[in-house]
């Protein structure tokens, strides 16, 4: 087998963030559900939009925000994403590659335009996501180039992006070339709630051995194994990926691989801002780690460094020398 071009190449949604500060009496009052993400069309986006305060803008969409910190921490990385032929597709394009992260896909002509997440971020940090996936949703597989994937140590797959047909036909045939590339699969399950609509094909393709490393919260985990004990679920899934990675938020995170669990405590904070990204910048930071050949404990202890630094400000992309933090309190 060749040596990797990448150390991470990801298939997700390509979304420009848009974030202000709002009180609990907005998000009441504009009927979201605290802490939740849901799908809008772009009449519903235009109208949060208008409801929101000063905003601030900047790239975003999960797996893109975890090769962000990936990038910063001096990986090798390639994007893979759908934006439109408009201002807010050439805004991701540029603040994707500014990053160091190699980002090919040809912008869409036409209608749906360029994806936005709208995030309404309440006074103790929590945050309440609107998206509009637009051009996203219309990643076709033509778009993948084959022997990037194939050049990659990992491939990242992103599951909100699941939920689309066209792209998740794209990130199939992805996993089929990366596998026959001999790479691994990580996924990331995303939200409970594209597990209740998807759950049947991400059970499946855990059962048929196609998911290498798996990333998902306890919420996610217990909507996934039907376990309300974290413990339970964790036992449920832990036999059937190589590498199971489940974060608690404030309690922490563990990883299971070869049988042996690992545990981390979440990172001491000041005061956390926004979480908006923890779980992405989690993952950067354990990835991070494992394409390096880290013990699962020193992976974690990145992922837990990462996430602390990304939810101590607004924004799912890392302030901080991430390099130096890493330095400083990994080694």
């Amino acid at each position: 087998m060749t040596s990797p071009r990448y150390d991470v190449i990801a298939i997700g949604n390509a979304i420009v963030d848009v974030m202000a500060p709002a009180s609990d009496e907005l998000v009441e009052e504009l009927g979201l559900t605290r802490g939740g993400m849901q799908l809008v069309d772009e009449a519903q986006a235009a109208d949060l939009y208008s409801a929101m305060g000063p905003a601030k803008e900047i790239s975003g969409g999960s797996a893109a925000n975890t090769l962000a910190g990936l990038s910063a921490m001096g990986a090798q990385c390639a994007f893979v994403g759908q934006v439109a032929d408009d201002q807010l597709g050439n805004v991701f394009a540029h603040d994707i590659r500014a990053v160091g992260i190699d980002f090919d896909t040809p912008s869409r002509e036409g209608e749906p335009s360029t994806a936005r997440c709208l995030i309404f971020v309440t006074p103790d940090g929590q945050r309440t996501m609107n998206t509009f996936l637009g051009a996203s949703q219309f990643l076709p597989a033509e778009a993948l180039d084959e022997e990037a994937i194939g050049g990659a140590q990992i491939l990242y797959l992103e599951g909100y992006l699941w939920d689309p047909e066209e792209p998740r036909r794209a990130m199939r045939a992805a996993i089929e070339t990366a596998r026959g590339a001999g790479r691994k699969v990580a996924f990331t399950l995303s939200d409970a709630f594209v597990i209740s609509r998807h759950g049947d094909d991400f059970r499946a393709l855990i059962d048929d051995g196609l998911i290498d490393i798996l990333f998902c919260n306890e919420v996610e985990l217990a909507a996934l194994t039907g376990e309300e004990s974290f413990d339970d679920g964790i036992a449920a899934l832990q036999d059937k990926v190589s590498v199971l990675v489940a974060t608690r938020s404030e309690k922490g995170a563990t990883c299971v691989t070869g049988g042996t669990r690992s545990d981390v405590a979440a990172e001491p904070i000041d005061k956390v801002v926004d979480t908006t990204g923890a779980g992405d910048l989690f993952a950067a930071g354990f990835l991070y780690g494992h394409v390096r050949g880290e013990d699962p404990a020193k992976c974690l202890k990145r992922g837990a460094v990462a996430a602390a630094e990304i939810i101590s400000h607004y924004g799912a992309r890392p302030e901080a020398d991430l390099k130096a933090l890493m330095a400083e309190k990994v080694g």
